[in-house]
């Protein structure tokens, strides 16, 4: 379907854009530490997927007890010569040093047959020029998805916006694919294969197809195939693209950005704090982490989606609102930093305000319409209600479609489709035609009115988006004078409260040597224009 009358109205809120300019550039100040943290390690994730780009995959071992080999690699690099000038020249030594090609090479270290050593003199000389050419290829790789996705619209077509979302999440890929070519038939625009509960504290990618997940299916490139490989079928029998999205956050983040380059995936899920405050992923390894994904995202012409909907539900969402907005400026600043463009950030917020709350409709149009005022290139993705979720199923139901209606009227790119069984189950398919039903219903009825709709100059809606930014300008502040690290370690996002050294995953962030060499992250800096 084609969605028609969609506009992002811009401008009717009076609001200080004096305070909006501040508040970016205070973000700018918050993120140098960060950035700076990211150009001077690397982590072992990162040196996977340097890996994985250049060819490696498969593993040693079956189930649950596989070895992925590009783990094995690292892991035999990092006990002979360490990583910290990086994987690539150890690895690629053993290439040129008669294992005769990537594969073997990777098979006989695991193996322990092959010892990696650190080259000098000509053999330098001759890894170095090998990690430049097989660094190219990775790139052009990468950037040939955009082409290729660019190819694929031309020849199908695409909808308009706003793009209609629903997750799929049997656990079962082979029972994925279906559902999601159902979705896509009844309507929707993009396709979320959520992830395995979990899977993000592992630290290491599953290989190959999977039929067994809780709560979501396991995120491997074998799985990324065969969902792009179903939605482009089904996108030439509609006439018009259909987009996958994964989660690229954990432990993996490179490697799942790598892989969801490589099988051209549309959006991803990319937060700079999702994973520090929810999974108590370490802040060093996160950081790191995401600045190199996004890095890969921007190249491959994919559209991330941030996580600030999930900061309510831990927090107060009137009371918590202005920290949304300021985890979406530090999400801006750090992708801006990563040569990602503003067209593709699809900054999250969430409809969250208790339905029992005193004008509740208000409060959200209020957050929605700010949120639009101060990223007006953003192709924000706006999430349905799900902390005050009911098993009262029509209850949920008009809760989705008030969601929809703020949508409609507020300009939001990427809706995402919520279900009136939310609280209750993972949804039948049934649930999903209903719920594309509800969005359609409002969108076709309301969305040509956020061209005319006009708040009251100095009413509650404009005093209370007011009251958002300027909080929002005091946290910035705040944060800029203690430090992003202390801001975390004091709680002030989400409520949670995470430590520099605490968490998952510090033991895998390495600072780098003078000598580190990784010609992917150059070259990839290089085309995108960032340092």
């Amino acid at each position: 379907m084609t969605h028609d009358g969609f506009a992002r109205p811009i401008g009717r809120l009076s609001i200080d854009h004096g305070v909006v300019d501040e508040c970016r550039e205070l973000s700018v100040e918050i993120s140098r530490p960060i950035e700076e943290l990211a150009r001077t390690h690397t982590t072992r994730s990162i040196e996977r997927a340097v890996l994985r780009l250049i060819g490696i995959t498969g593993a040693e071992g079956a189930g649950a007890a596989a070895q992925p080999r590009v783990n094995q690699v690292i892991d035999a690099v990092d006990a002979t010569v360490g990583l910290q000038r990086g994987v690539l020249v150890p690895f690629l030594h053993a290439v040129e040093s008669g294992c005769g090609d990537i594969r073997t090479a990777a098979e006989r270290i695991a193996a322990g047959d092959v010892r990696p050593e650190w080259p000098d003199g000509i053999d330098l000389e001759i890894a170095l020029e090998r990690a430049r050419r097989e660094s190219r290829r990775a790139v052009d790789s990468i950037t040939g998805a955009e082409l290729d996705r660019a190819a694929k619209i031309e020849k199908m077509g695409e909808p308009g916006k706003p793009w209609f979302y629903l997750i799929v999440a049997t656990g079962n890929i082979y029972e994925d694919i279906p559902q999601a070519q159902a979705a896509a038939r009844e309507g929707a625009d993009v396709i979320a294969v959520i992830r395995s509960t979990g899977q993000s504290l592992l630290d290491y990618v599953p290989e190959g197809a999977t039929t067994q997940g809780f709560a979501g299916t396991l995120a491997t490139q074998e799985n990324f195939r065969l969902m792009r490989a179903a939605l482009d079928e089904v996108g030439d029998e509609l006439g018009r693209y259909v987009r996958l999205t994964n989660y690229a956050s954990g432990l993996c983040m490179p490697e799942i950005a790598a892989m969801a380059a490589m099988e051209r995936l549309d959006m991803m899920l990319n937060d700079c704090m999702y994973g520090i405050i929810f999974r108590d992923i370490n802040m060093q390894r996160t950081f790191v982490d995401q600045h190199f994904s996004r890095m890969v995202h921007a190249a491959a012409g994919i559209v991330i989606n941030t996580g600030e909907d999930n900061y309510l539900t831990t927090a107060n969402a009137i009371e918590a609102a202005h920290t949304v907005l300021a985890s979406q400026f530090l999400n801006e600043r750090l992708a801006l930093s990563a040569g990602l463009a503003k067209e593709r950030m699809g900054l999250g917020h969430a409809f969250e305000v208790d339905p029992a709350a005193p004008d509740q409709i208000l409060l959200e149009l209020a957050q929605a319409q700010l949120v639009r005022e101060c990223f007006p290139d953003a192709p924000l993705k706006y999430m349905p209600p799900t902390k005050h979720m009911t098993g009262n199923i029509f209850q949920g139901f008009l809760y989705d479609g008030m969601f929809n209606l703020v949508g409609a009227l507020t300009g939001q790119d990427i809706i995402l489709l919520g279900m009136m069984s939310e609280g209750v189950h993972t949804p039948f398919l049934s649930d999903r035609d209903l719920a594309i039903e509800n969005v359609r219903y409002v969108f076709r009825g309301a969305a040509g009115l956020a061209g005319d709709v006009r708040f009251e100059a100095g009413g509650r809606v404009e005093r209370r988006a007011a009251q958002v930014l300027e909080e929002c300008r005091q946290m910035l502040r705040k944060v800029a004078d203690i430090g992003m690290f202390a801001a975390i370690e004091a709680g002030m996002f989400a409520d949670t409260v995470r430590t520099r050294d605490g968490g998952k995953g510090l033991d895998g962030v390495i600072e780098r040597d003078a000598g580190y060499v990784n010609p992917i992250a150059d070259l990839l800096a290089d085309e995108l224009g960032v340092g």
